[in-house]
C-alpha cells in the first residue's frame, strides 16, 4: 500500500497556549479542522496520551459524511502534539500520523505540521488546499484578543 506526506508551516499572530488548546478542545476542534465547505462534528476526545478521537465532516452541499479517528501518541503542553488518524471508509485504508510542532517566535508563534500515511488514493493538492482553508480558519480563531 504506497502513502503521501505532507508538510505544512504557518506563522500565526497568537500564543502556543491558544494554539495547542485550539487542538485539544473539542468545540474548537469542529469549528477550524472543517475545510472550507464542511460542518465538523466531534463526537469523542479524551486529550492524553493513549486517549482516542472521533471525527467526522459532513459536506454542507451534499450531506455526505465521512468519518475518522485515532489515538493522541504524544502530548507535550504548548509544544506538540502527535496522533494517527484512520478513515472509516474502507476505500481509504491504513492509519495516518500527524505531528504538529508549535514554537513561540517573536510575532506570535509558529506551527510545523507533518501528515504521513496519508492513502494514495487521496491527491496531495486536495490535502494541501484543506489544510491551508483550515489553518486560515485556525488564524481566525485564536489570533483575536476578544475581552469581556
Amino acid at each position: 500500500m504506497t502513502t503521501q506526506q505532507i508538510q505544512l508551516h504557518r506563522v500565526i499572530r497568537s500564543t502556543p497556549e491558544r494554539v495547542y488548546r485550539a487542538f485539544l478542545d473539542p468545540a474548537a476542534w469542529a469549528k477550524w479542522l472543517p475545510p472550507h465547505g464542511f460542518v465538523g462534528t466531534v463526537h469523542q476526545l479524551e486529550p492524553q496520551v493513549g486517549g482516542r478521537y472521533r471525527m467526522s465532516f459532513t459536506n454542507f452541499t451534499t450531506g455526505h459524511s465521512h468519518s475518522f479517528g485515532g489515538e493522541y501518541l504524544e502530548l507535550e503542553p504548548n509544544q506538540k502534539l502527535r496522533y494517527t488518524a484512520a478513515f472509516d471508509d474502507p476505500n481509504l485504508p491504513g492509519q495516518m500520523q500527524t505531528t504538529v510542532v508549535i514554537r513561540e517566535v517573536f510575532c506570535g508563534m509558529e506551527l510545523h505540521i507533518v501528515q504521513e500515511g496519508i492513502p494514495a488514493v487521496i491527491p496531495l493538492e486536495a490535502c494541501y488546499l484543506g489544510w491551508q482553508e483550515s489553518l486560515q480558519l485556525l488564524a481566525q480563531l485564536v489570533e483575536p484578543e476578544i475581552r469581556g
